[in-house]
């Protein structure tokens, strides 16, 4: 037998609110295509036998049980905003599966806002069913058992946050702004995963035009685009001007690498 093939499977590629947006009567809210309902977003990569979720947000659960998951070996955090760390609770029933508390790494602020969210999961007289957590802060390059995995340093807003380099995977999300230095780990990933939030301006969010700028520095072999909102247009409409190997990533979507 060969060996597995690493793959990442996107569980959410929407923006904070999801699409559709409550209450929103845009067309794009309004789609029956299944490529145009986002749930927020998350990846769960599969690497040398390894089953890494990065980031955990508030649509953990769904995400989950639509993509008929139940392993995590570990979680990366880019960043504490809710979008993203939401759902931490829902990895409980993954603690009782596992029998035991599941590792998180991210940078010493973030894991810190995870401590003060989660108070209960940290508390000396623990209740039995609540989360149990390690925190392991991320100051340079890590292994998970076999796995080496690299933090990419990028900005959201004025917010220093975190992307991951897993093999020839670079994912990186919620980025306004990527440091040459940063850049240069990252060149000719195999896969590179990035965000585009609209066509417009955003003080913490690349463009679309923005993150083809980044994807054509870094000459990936494959670029995928999320966190989107419905700003952006209908998926397939979108899809048709991209580059030939740069793809709007949707919910449910797996490539290999």
């Amino acid at each position: 037998m060969g060996l597995e093939k690493s793959k990442i499977t996107f569980l959410g590629t929407g923006t904070s609110q999801g699409i559709p947006v409550i209450g929103s009567t845009d067309p794009v809210c309004l789609s029956a295509n299944p490529k145009d309902k986002r749930l927020r977003t998350s990846a769960m990569i599969r690497h040398k036998g390894l089953n890494l979720l990065v980031d955990c947000g508030t649509d953990f659960r769904q995400q989950m049980l639509r993509e008929n998951m139940s392993d995590v070996d570990a979680v990366l955090i880019t960043h504490e905003h809710t979008d993203h760390v939401g759902g931490l609770d829902d990895l409980r029933p993954i603690n009782f599966l596992k029998r035991g508390n599941i590792p998180i790494y991210g940078l010493p602020r973030t894991l810190k806002d995870i401590e003060r969210r989660y108070a209960y999961a940290f508390s000396e007289n623990k209740y039995p069913g609540a989360p149990g957590f390690n925190l392991y802060p991320v100051v340079d390059n890590f292994k998970i058992n076999d796995v080496c995995i690299e933090p990419i340093h990028v900005i959201h807003g004025k917010l220093p946050i975190l992307g991951y380099k897993i093999g020839k995977l670079s994912y990186i999300t919620d980025a306004s702004f990527i440091a040459e230095e940063e850049i240069e780990k990252i060149r000719y990933s195999e896969i590179l995963v990035i965000n585009a939030l609209r066509m417009e301006p955003h003080i913490s969010h690349f463009t679309l035009d923005q993150a083809l700028e980044i994807i054509d520095k870094i000459q990936p072999s494959k670029a995928f685009l999320t966190h989107i909102s419905y700003h952006l247009g209908f998926h397939d409409e979108v899809q048709k001007n991209l580059p030939e190997n740069v793809f709007l990533a949707y919910d449910g979507l797996v490539a290999e690498f």
